[in-house]
């Protein structure tokens, strides 16, 4: 039994400079903000080595980027790059970051990068530094809440599936078409989940888990967490003193497409939704004394997508006359690729508590897997966090690349991961 887990958090405001690069590069670059990002997060100490969990209101951060930021995270925790946890949110009114793929952009003289190497240098400068003030004022937290509650009217799955067995619609966070969102929600995970720590009954933290793309709209330039933050800024107006962060689960294939036009009056609507779930779910959360806490990884080595080419993509980037989309989405295909090189993997990572557990999964997973790992979890709740080294993009099933539509088109994984990614999500799983 452990008595002795302490707990500090931390909390930045993450919001990109004007003129900086959305998404890419491939929207409009910022030209105001609605609302600010932020980088949240806790460091949970006296469970072995510190573990630290951090969400960020950004696209996606990948490869060298992602190994760079985690370093330096662990580096002021006093921990191992292995015992922390960095995951995107993934709204697309923020930056989306890879190193390697803007040196190559830069290197080819490339008018848009990916983004701006000071501000992201400076930032992950900041982050350390609110990583070692939260381990000097840590608490004793010695109490779990463990929720959930349904959320309706946001999520449904964007693949829409005709009876050829090919894509018949894709509904994209904003889907304008009748007849797509007249479909079935399709495969999702109707939950959100929490996790609350818990100091002599006042809320230190509380960690969220929902399944879905987090965009209402995008592409105007104006700076947002959108709904989810929204949310989540709600959330923590009720509870002055709580960190409250959230975290996107395995949403590669699930939008709010079904349930938003795009629409800005269907912005506060959806986060409506989100909201009630959240304080419903610590409303109910059955309330557990903080017996153990403990921190699992397994690496995986995805091999690249059998058509890519890697000098045939260097070759886009490096051309003047390609649309800024080619150039920046095939820099960071290159960037996998030579990450794949390497052989560095990527790590899974599951936390566990006495009365849950946490899966910690890499880019744009799709729900399946999600689904398939709390099929494993023998009746113990499991949460899930996705997008955290986004360097693959996209993982589909195996199925989804005979059915077609857009996310195997930008999925750099082999065709035949399916089985292996499951069989180590098994393994992490089963791993005493």
């Amino acid at each position: 039994m452990q008595t002795d887990i302490r707990l500090g958090t931390f909390d930045l405001d993450a919001s990109p400079p004007m003129n900086h690069s959305l998404c890419g590069g491939w929207i409009t670059p910022v030209v105001g903000q609605d609302d600010p990002l932020r980088l949240r997060g806790i460091v949970i100490l006296g469970a072995d080595a510190p573990i630290v969990l951090a969400s960020l209101d950004w696209t996606g951060v990948l490869n060298e980027s992602h190994r760079l930021w985690t370093e330096q995270l662990a580096e002021a925790a006093g921990t191992t790059p292995d015992r922390v946890a960095l995951h995107c949110v993934h709204q697309h009114n923020a930056p989306f970051i890879d190193h390697e793929g803007n040196r190559l952009l830069r290197e080819a003289g490339a008018d848009r990068l990916l983004f701006d190497e000071p501000f992201v240098a400076d930032l992950m400068a900041q982050s350390a530094e609110a990583v070692g003030a939260a381990v000097r004022a840590a608490v004793p937290v010695d109490r779990l809440g463990v929720g959930a509650a349904e959320v309706t009217q946001v999520a449904c799955n964007r693949r829409v599936i005709g009876p050829d067995g090919k894509i018949q619609y894709t509904r994209t966070s904003a889907t304008r078409d009748p007849a797509a969102r007249a479909a079935p929600d399709g495969t999702i995970d109707p939950m959100l989940q929490s996790l609350s720590f818990y100091r002599e009954g006042f809320p230190v933290a509380r960690l969220y888990y929902y399944t879905t793309h987090p965009m209402s709209y995008y592409g105007d330039g104006r700076v947002s967490a959108d709904f989810v933050g929204i949310a989540r800024a709600n959330r923590s107006a009720d509870e002055e003193g709580t960190l409250h962060l959230y975290f996107t689960g395995a949403a590669g294939n699930v939008t709010a497409g079904k349930y938003n036009d795009g629409s800005p009056e269907n912005r506060p609507i959806l986060a409506s939704r989100i909201y009630q779930a959240m304080a419903s779910a610590d409303a109910t959360a059955e309330d557990h004394p903080l017996d153990h806490l403990s921190w699992t990884t397994v690496p995986i080595e995805f091999n690249p997508r059998e058509d890519l080419d890697l000098d045939r993509l260097k070759a886009i980037v490096a051309d003047p006359n390609a649309s800024t989309v080619d150039r920046n989405r095939n820099a960071m295909t290159c960037a996998w690729l030579m990450r794949l090189e390497t052989k560095r993997p990527i790590l899974l990572g599951r936390l566990d508590t006495n009365a849950n557990s946490v899966l910690h999964l890499p880019a744009e997973t799709f729900v399946e897997y999600q689904l398939y790992a709390k099929s494993l979890a023998g009746g113990v709740p499991l949460a899930v966090a996705a997008y955290g080294d986004g360097g693959p993009w996209y993982i589909p099933l195996e199925r989804s690349y005979a059915e077609g539509g857009y996310e195997p088109s930008v999925s750099w994984v082999s065709t035949m991961s399916e089985p292996m990614y499951k069989s180590k999500i098994e393994e992490l799983i089963r791993k005493s």
